[in-house]
């Protein structure tokens, strides 16, 4: 059974490996764009599953193809990868005001053909994560290291960044872009 990681993050090749060390890349190019109306939730299952289903209608044979889309989301207000070094510091400011708590998404979706029969799975994790105190100066110079313009809500929990975690309640790997937790009760029998 071939397994393809719809999926050019290097975070979630990782996390996948932590599965098995047998799967293909291959990115989907689709448009990631948010719809009107969805909640948070349905927002990231809908972007897990146009970029597995992009491979999967690029491929044929026996195969599972694994999308996912994470978010960033407090007080129904989605955070998504910021533009510049000016939003990525907004997003850290509103993050960090009031509770400091805000939840992480990742949706997954994973598509398998298997002797012509076609299973789809389409689901998402949620994790609570609550922020220390954190400087306008720390804020600054976590931006300058050029890590924050490529992450939904402009951190990431495994960089510099996870000094100013306090706690998180769920799944790490959710935080960081693929619930392996969920993945592998999907395609164990597969592997």
């Amino acid at each position: 059974m071939e397994i393809i990681l719809a999926s050019g993050s290097p975070r979630r090749k990782e996390l996948l490996k932590l599965i098995t060390s047998k799967f293909e890349i291959i990115v989907s190019g689709v448009e990631e764009n948010l719809e009107e109306g969805l909640t948070p939730q349905e927002q990231v299952k809908r972007l897990a599953y146009i970029k597995a289903k992009d491979i999967y209608e690029k491929t044929n044979g026996n195969r599972i193809i694994i999308g996912a889309d994470t978010i960033v989301t407090k007080d129904n207000k989605i955070y998504g990868k910021p533009k510049d070094k000016v939003q990525a510091k907004q997003m850290i400011e509103e993050l960090i005001n009031g509770d400091k708590t805000h939840s992480v998404i990742t949706g997954i979706c994973i598509l398998i053909e298997d002797n012509g029969e076609y299973k789809e799975y389409n689901t998402y994790d949620e994790v609570k994560v609550f922020f220390k105190d954190i400087s306008n100066k720390e804020i600054e110079k976590w931006i300058d290291t050029g890590k924050a313009l490529d992450k939904a809500g402009a951190y990431s929990i495994q960089d510099e960044f996870g000094v100013f975690i306090d706690r998180i309640e769920g799944n790490y790997t959710t935080i960081v872009g693929l619930p392996i937790n969920k993945v592998y009760d999907i395609i164990k029998e597969y592997i």
